[in-house]
């Protein structure tokens, strides 16, 4: 009995070699691909969405804009076509939730820094404030990479708007006035065709895990 378990152990070596990859193979084929949900206004929680957007079903897009960086650049939707970006809102002299947002964007355009697919879109909330000088000042002191990272201000209505119609980010109404103020931690993950493809706690690092795998989930979607 010995001797016929020596003769054939190599045959039997490859048998199970040969199993244990026909066994991958086939559960690689079937199963299912990851892929990440198209948000719509009307899927998302109602005291994000301003009111005359939750009843949108399909088609939403972040909106063109017209914005300036650090570096007084203006930034449109041209700088970010056929990209993948995540974006958020901001403003300098936050002392909460936005430091721990900005090490956490920090982190993201380290680990991406050498994936030209993937952007950086951060808006000043206090424009008026945040002038370009300003955010020069502070990408300096963060470390910000140009190339990767925007942080732009410009006309407060239009940035309020985007966060409220366009990226769905903002729990407060408001009308963009002098008085009105948006404070948010999300994280938005925007796809090549401007489509919402997630929504992310800025200040939570386990939902910057998550960023962080959705984001290859979708640079494989978009191939």
């Amino acid at each position: 009995m010995l001797s016929f378990f020596a003769k054939y152990k190599f045959f039997g070596i490859f048998l199970f070699v040969l199993s244990a990859i026909i066994i991958t193979i086939i559960y690689n084929i079937l199963k299912p691909e990851e892929r990440l949900p198209v948000f719509q206004p009307n899927m998302v929680n109602s005291e994000l969405v301003d009111s005359t957007m939750q009843e949108v079903r399909k088609y939403h897009t972040i909106k063109d804009f017209k914005l300036y960086n650090q570096n007084g650049d203006t930034i449109t939707q041209n700088f970010y076509k056929d990209k993948i970006y995540v974006a958020d809102f901001f403003f300098t002299t936050c002392q909460t939730i936005c430091p721990i947002m900005t090490d956490h964007m920090l982190q993201i355009q380290e680990k991406l820094k050498n994936d030209k697919d993937i952007l950086l879109l951060s808006h000043t909330v206090i424009p008026n404030h945040d002038s370009v000088p300003v955010l020069r000042k502070y990408a300096d002191e963060k470390g910000v990479n140009d190339e990767k990272w925007n942080l732009v201000t410009g006309d407060k209505k239009e940035i309020y708007e985007l966060a409220r119609k366009s990226y769905l980010a903002a729990k407060s109404d408001g009308d963009g006035g002098t008085f009105d103020m948006i404070h948010t931690e999300n994280f938005v993950l925007v796809d090549r065709e401007k489509r919402i493809r997630g929504f992310y706690d800025g200040t939570d690092p386990k939902a910057i895990e998550e960023l962080m795998h959705d984001i290859e989930i979708l640079k494989k979607e978009d191939r």
